[in-house]
């Protein structure tokens, strides 16, 4: 690919599309909030698979040839110019084969406690009080309890990319995650930008601008029957606050495994 690809990934809730808003404020990236490719991508690896009763006439290669294809066919235009970062919180799970496909490419993962995404995700709920969301199959999905073993049961909107993240973050391909603290890309965009340039080896651009971001993803959210969900504030700052969870959960979820030297095994950057 032409000017390169990378990758963000992580957690929900946790800073992606204001990374993303972030990045492609520089007129050499290509940043969204998420992307169709890692779907077509599973879909194709899926087809390609013994479930395809022609599956055996086909090579290894030819599926990596396939699936490298994708990304450059999907992004074409946009490789003649930019460097593109596809977001999917799919990725972390995926990071064996984007290794072997990419091997100049990097992970950025946006983490948080999973304590807060759970309360940023309540507060979503409690905001559209009239609106059942995708996120619990646009069922009204009974009180906080029920919602929080919905997001964090096997394969949930947490559990899922958060049991990915751990794949990646005790794999022999660590190396290429950057961890990135919803926290600290809140508090301290500048630095947590010139790391992620520094990370991915590219020149920092030095006209970002903290005060003015933009990006719109309304008609999307409202499909989702989740106003606000990719809504991002036009100045980035941290608001300290008290969650609205009650203490139970709160403290069943509180804590990053991240953070915990001795867990670390791979020496993953984390800012």
């Amino acid at each position: 690919m032409e000017n390169g690809i990378h990758f963000i990934s992580g957690l929900p809730r946790s800073g992606s599309t204001l990374l993303a808003a972030l990045l492609r404020q520089n007129p050499r990236f290509h940043a969204e909030m998420s992307s169709p490719v890692a779907g077509m991508y599973m879909a194709m690896q899926s087809s390609m698979s013994g479930r395809n009763e022609f599956h055996v006439f086909i090579k290894n290669e030819q599926r990596r040839a396939i699936l490298r294809g994708l990304f450059e066919n999907f992004y074409h235009e946009i490789q003649k110019t930019k460097v593109v970062f596809d977001t999917n919180r799919a990725w972390c799970s995926r990071l064996s084969g984007l290794a072997q496909l990419f091997p100049e490419a990097k992970i950025i993962c946006c983490v948080r406690s999973v304590a807060w995404v759970i309360d940023s995700i309540e507060r979503l709920v409690q905001r559209n009080a009239f609106e059942p969301s995708k996120m619990f199959n646009f069922e009204a999905p009974g009180s906080v309890y029920t919602r929080t073993e919905t997001l964090t049961e096997k394969g949930g909107m947490i559990r899922g990319p958060h049991d990915a993240l751990q794949e990646a973050f005790y794999g022999e391909n660590a190396g290429r995650l950057l961890l990135v603290q919803y926290e600290s890309l809140a508090r301290s965009p500048a630095s947590t930008l010139a790391a992620i340039y520094d990370f991915i080896r590219e020149e920092p651009y030095k006209h970002h601008d903290f005060e003015n971001v933009e990006y719109s993803a309304d008609d999307f959210d409202e499909r989702l029957g989740t106003p606000g969900l990719h809504r991002v504030a036009k100045k980035v700052t941290y608001t300290e606050r008290q969650t609205i969870l009650p203490p139970d959960i709160f403290m069943r979820f509180a804590g990053e495994f991240w953070k915990e030297p001795s867990r670390n095994i791979r020496n993953v950057r984390v800012v």
